[in-house]
């Protein structure tokens, strides 16, 4: 019996010997912190907020932009973040509440993107959606759609004619396919169907955003219509504030990328000649000995005339001139957006001083357009275009 007794006790002195281990542990308490999540109009939901450096600790603000959150200790960090504004993070320093105001991040907004019935964020879409920053559209052209080729996965587009007014290029979507070809692709500028042509003359300082539905996405859709593809733009705006006045000239060079090559005269009448004896060496050759050799010696140019044709008719280069002027703003009640634009393109055919006509091309477009929103109710937009 007394041994049984020692036997106890010296358990229960092994045991008292890692109570301070156990005791350093125990006091390591949580704290809750609560608080409202805002931005300038009101309470957010689904605000994430995480303690940095330990990602299984978080939360989201409730329906009412309010949160409670368990945190190890007083001296974290606390992330803030959502989808359209900007990360924040505040150190708790010992407080209990946190109140955060959110500020809007413009940045975020080419990940939104406009689909049939409304927006939605590009990350809940589950079709294949392509979106290109207008920034990225801005090349020296008048004509918006030769800017297409290689912005985007999947978008095949090639000029057939670099004259002025004829340069469209023709573009598909979801490839070539023996059923449908040629099937151009759907084009909604602020959800309205216009053509290809009216795609190229849109300006791209007109453009808020710009969106490619590629799959049976867009089929489900907009039905038949977009068995090719969608091309979704929403133009610019108006928005609260006092007016903002945007202007932009631009002069560029246009010029071939390369000319095709063409042989001289002299060698032109030799390969004439060889082609005609070859079928037949009897046959009458279309050149004499004696022009040839006087046109390669450069005798009386108006008898024996070497011509570079390209030289007499086409220019290496010319200059083509855009401006675009744009206005926005508005108050509380109404806001406006309203641009204009003119495009001058040039041929490269040179005009003989001596002419009084000008056979040149000489291309001269005008856009104007003007987005107006007026608030009816405060459920309620009338937007006119």
């Amino acid at each position: 019996m007394i041994i049984f007794i020692i036997s106890s006790l010296n358990l229960y002195a092994d045991d008292v010997a890692d109570v301070p281990h156990y005791t350093k542990f125990a006091k390591r308490q949580n704290i809750e912190i609560r608080g409202v999540v805002r931005d300038s109009i009101g309470n957010l939901p689904g605000v994430s907020i995480a303690v940095k450096g330990r990602s299984n600790i978080g939360t989201t603000t409730d329906a009412n932009g309010k949160y409670l959150l368990s945190i190890p200790g007083a001296d974290v960090i606390l992330v803030f973040s959502m989808v359209g504004y900007e990360t924040q993070e505040i150190p708790v320093k010992g407080q209990n509440v946190v109140n955060v105001e959110m500020k809007a991040n413009n940045k975020g907004l080419d990940e939104v993107v406009v689909v049939a019935f409304g927006k939605q964020k590009k990350s809940e879409m589950v079709g294949s959606v392509t979106s290109i920053k207008p920034s990225e559209l801005k090349v020296p052209s008048s004509n918006l759609t030769t800017a297409l080729a290689g912005r985007a996965a999947g978008i095949i587009a090639y000029q057939r004619s670099g004259e002025p007014g004829q340069d469209n290029a023709d573009f598909f979507i979801r490839g070539v396919t023996t059923f449908g070809y040629k099937t151009s692709p759907l084009i909604l500028i602020d959800q309205i169907e216009y053509t290809a042509t009216d795609l190229a003359r849109l300006q791209v300082d007109d453009i808020a955003s710009f969106s490619i539905l590629k799959d049976a996405t867009a089929t489900a859709l907009y039905g038949s219509r977009a068995a090719n593809g969608v091309i979704l733009v929403t133009t610019k705006q108006g928005r609260e504030g006092p007016t903002q006045l945007a202007i932009r000239l631009e002069n560029t060079i246009s010029q071939p990328v390369r000319n095709v090559a063409f042989t001289d005269p002299v060698n032109y009448m030799r390969l004439a000649n060889e082609s005609v004896l070859t079928r037949n060496p009897l046959g009458i050759t279309d050149y004499s000995e004696g022009k040839i050799n006087n046109t390669e010696l450069g005798m009386n140019p108006l008898i024996y005339p070497a011509n570079d044709w390209r030289k007499i008719m086409f220019n290496d280069r010319t200059i083509n001139q855009r401006v675009n002027l744009s206005l926005k703003g508005g108050g509380k009640v109404a806001q406006f957006f309203v641009s204009g634009a003119l495009n001058e393109d040039h041929g490269l055919l040179k005009v003989d001083p001596r002419s009084n006509y000008n056979n040149n091309i000489d291309l001269k477009s005008y856009s104007l357009r003007s987005n107006v929103t007026m608030k009816l109710t405060k459920s309620t937009d009338m937007t006119v275009r």
